[in-house]
């Protein structure tokens, strides 16, 4: 049994943490920390209840929800998203509630309607509406592939809280509910890690809104998530460090990335990432096999890089598995003012390099050389010459 939690003397948290959830958008996106999916219940002179949570805990969900109130006191539902980590639960309790109004954006009709295919009383709503619930008022603003085209954030005065959905967000399982409650250096990776890759395509569209909302000057005395913690202490700190990630972001670090068949592909890697500390140790050099690192963590790395190398040998004319599922992840994350080059060994075709040097341009990256190849197994002037590849790249950035 979940607990609902007190936020205020208004709004009550009655989502599901999970511990157990390793995996999520099917196996697209790694969740080693599990995750939470946040559902909120506001009773003031009307009982509103935003979003629910992920469709295997539904009848969990409604049977905590009847422990804490008559559905029927329930006047109105908010889908903030339709993605069913947040609506899985709907079907459920539209099944004892069915006349329920359910406010959306016209888009989350759209999708609802496309997951549950049930005519529900939805009620359609776009940025500036106002829903009057008694002392307070619930305010919508549209927030389009933030990140489906029918989010939107909800945000209640009087209590100033900004209900943000997937916006910044995490999946972080706590108990702590708060983000001062909890290690702030994991809270902080994972918050990069999801903006990296859930939000980083959309960048453009999460500093037009963001600075959008921020030009309403509303009080935000919480930001109530959709996964992971609430911001409590500072919260709008999280809305300045998502402009940071949202402005074509970088740190100091070359990523090196590579797949390898006998370990020749391995060694032109990290002779390549000693020449970059050879001729600039103040930038940190990072090296991942993409077949053994988990491919969620490598786009985070990415997405803090300056400039990545990408590397494997050649296989029936091709690259390395790995590195082909890795790039074609890396084309739809959009990234922008980052410089590439690529390097792989190779035994008589050796098309490898020349084909990760075309998918790294068509990924946006600005490829800088037409990259490095060695025949079979590197000596040591082979080497060398690695190392010197990686001076020259270190130079170019």
């Amino acid at each position: 049994m979940q607990v609902a939690k007190k936020l205020t003397d208004k709004v009550s948290w009655v989502g599901k943490v999970d511990w157990e959830l390793e995996k999520f958008h099917g196996d697209e996106y790694s969740t080693f920390k599990g995750s939470s999916y946040n559902s909120y219940l506001i009773r003031d002179q009307k009982t509103v209840l935003i979003d629910t949570v992920w469709l295997p805990y539904d009848q969990e969900f409604i049977a905590n929800l009847k422990n804490e109130i008559d559905l029927n006191e329930i006047d109105y539902i908010i889908i903030n998203h339709a993605e069913i980590d947040h609506s899985g639960a709907l079907g459920e309790l539209m099944r004892e509630i069915p006349n329920t109004p359910i406010y959306c954006t016209n888009n989350g009709k759209k999708i609802i309607k496309g997951h549950f295919h049930q005519d529900w009383n939805f009620v359609t709503v776009k940025s500036g509406d106002v829903l009057d619930i008694g002392e307070s008022q619930l305010v919508f603003v549209e927030a389009p592939m933030l990140h489906w085209p029918d989010t939107m954030f909800t945000y209640m005065t009087g209590e100033n809280i900004l209900f943000s959905n997937d916006a910044f967000g995490q999946h972080y399982a706590t108990e702590s509910l708060y983000n001062d409650k909890v290690d702030n250096c994991e809270l902080m990776a994972e918050a990069l890690k999801y903006y990296a890759n859930i939000l980083t395509p959309f960048s453009a569209l999460v500093k037009r809104k963001i600075n959008e909302v921020l030009a309403m000057e509303l009080p935000v005395n919480m930001i109530c998530t959709s996964h992971g913690v609430i911001w409590k202490n500072d919260p709008l700190q999280i809305v300045h460090q998502y402009l940071k990630w949202a402005d074509d972001y970088q740190e100091n670090q070359i990523t090196i990335v590579y797949d390898t068949m006998w370990n020749a592909t391995r060694a032109m890697a990290e002779a390549i990432a000693s020449g970059i500390r050879l001729e600039n140790p103040e930038i940190e050099v990072k090296i991942y096999n993409a077949a053994k690192t988990d491919k969620n963590d490598i786009i985070s790395e990415i997405f803090k890089s300056r400039a990545i190398l990408a590397g494997s040998s050649t296989i029936n004319n091709r690259y390395l598995s790995a590195m082909g599922g890795l790039l074609e992840m890396v084309k739809g994350m959009k990234f922008k003012n980052k410089k590439a080059a690529a390097f792989g060994s190779y035994g008589w075709s050796g098309e490898s390099v020349k084909l990760l040097t075309q998918d790294l341009s068509e990924a946006g990256f600005e490829v800088i050389n037409d990259g490095k190849r060695i025949l079979w197994v590197p000596d040591d002037n082979e080497l060398k010459e690695c190392q010197n590849f990686g001076r020259e790249f270190a130079k170019s950035i």
